[in-house]
């Protein structure tokens, strides 16, 4: 009887834990303030973690890499963090993944917001502003993200995941179709593609725009072409050397010299320089180009609309103790 009581007097409060923790996403809603009342500091906090962790350095724009990777699967709701279980893959393990870091940075936040604020901040939250201050970190701008999101208990299947990312050969059609199919329009398109002034690509991405054996081969400056080709074997793995910056003007600020590089055929991908051939969005990477301020501006409005995207109503969410693996 002594074992049993023990065992109920734990068990109770365990399971009160998890009834206020899962949610279903037909409640959720997102709005500027949402921690206001339960956990005020929650921006300074994952502000002084991406200070002290990320700075302006290469890992602020794999920070920015995973919440793009989250939110194109199944909405914001931090499954692309999650680890294979015995009963669950990882989108961790697809193949447009598979270069994706930053997951300790996340990891960091989380755990000085469980000591701040215990079961309250969501791993996707916690996602969304870091990719915020990812940008602010790297010179470009701030918004007010609006929080509430809640986390996913299931990750997407490898397959499902890699049909839902964008793939580095993909033409401004194909581009246009699958943002679309998120709520974002081609405007919000051009401006997302801009995070692609910071950070970096491998080899097996941009291989077969500078050797021109892709069915999707745009013009390419020949000395560009040349130079990448030095870094990149025409096949195999090249490792880390074969690794270029999207913008070789200024790789580690976030400006609008991304869009500079598509007007000068100088695109690493050619999901890039799609942007920039002769299609209905010519226009926008031409105004980007000559207004950093303008590039800013729509760049944040579509950040915000990314990030509103939610997973499908009914689908069980929770707010995640660990962000990779669900409480139970």
């Amino acid at each position: 009887m002594v074992a049993t009581s023990r065992i109920s007097s734990w068990v109770a409060p365990a399971l009160l834990l998890f009834v206020a923790l899962v949610h279903t996403t037909d409640a959720d809603h997102l709005y500027v303030g949402y921690y206001a009342k339960s956990c005020p500091n929650v921006e300074r906090v994952v502000s002084s973690v991406m200070a002290s962790r990320v700075g302006s350095g290469r890992m602020a724009p794999a920070v920015l890499r995973l919440f793009f990777h989250d939110c194109f699967v199944n909405g914001c709701d931090a499954s692309v963090l999650l680890d294979a279980t015995p009963f669950s893959e990882s989108e961790k393990d697809a193949k447009p993944n598979a270069s994706l870091t930053g997951f300790t940075v996340i990891d960091e936040i989380k755990a000085a917001l469980e000591k701040e604020c215990p079961a309250t901040v969501s791993c996707a939250d916690v996602l969304a502003l870091a990719s915020r201050d990812a940008v602010t970190l790297l010179g470009g701008p701030t918004w007010n993200m609006p929080l509430g999101r809640k986390d996913s208990r299931f990750a997407a299947d490898k397959e499902f995941t890699t049909k839902h990312l964008p793939s580095p050969n993909d033409n401004l059609g194909e581009l246009i179709k699958m943002f679309g199919e998120l709520g974002l329009d081609a405007r919000d398109m051009t401006a997302l593609s801009g995070a692609h002034t910071v950070g970096m690509a491998n080899c097996e991405h941009y291989r077969e725009r500078v050797y021109g054996t892709s069915d999707t081969e745009y013009n390419i400056d020949p000395s560009f072409a040349d130079a990448r080709r030095k870094m990149c074997p025409p096949q195999g793995s090249s490792g880390d050397a074969g690794k270029a910056p999207f913008d070789v003007q200024t790789p580690r600020k976030f400006d609008n010299a991304y869009y500079r590089d598509l007007i000068a055929h100088q695109g690493l991908l050619n999901s890039d320089q799609a942007l920039y051939s002769g299609g209905g969005v010519d226009s926008l990477v031409e105004r980007y180009g000559a207004d950093g301020d303008a590039f800013g501006r729509d760049f944040a409005k579509a950040m915000v609309k990314m990030g509103n995207i939610l997973p499908l109503k009914g689908l069980p969410t929770e707010v995640r103790l660990q962000c990779s693996k669900a409480n139970y």
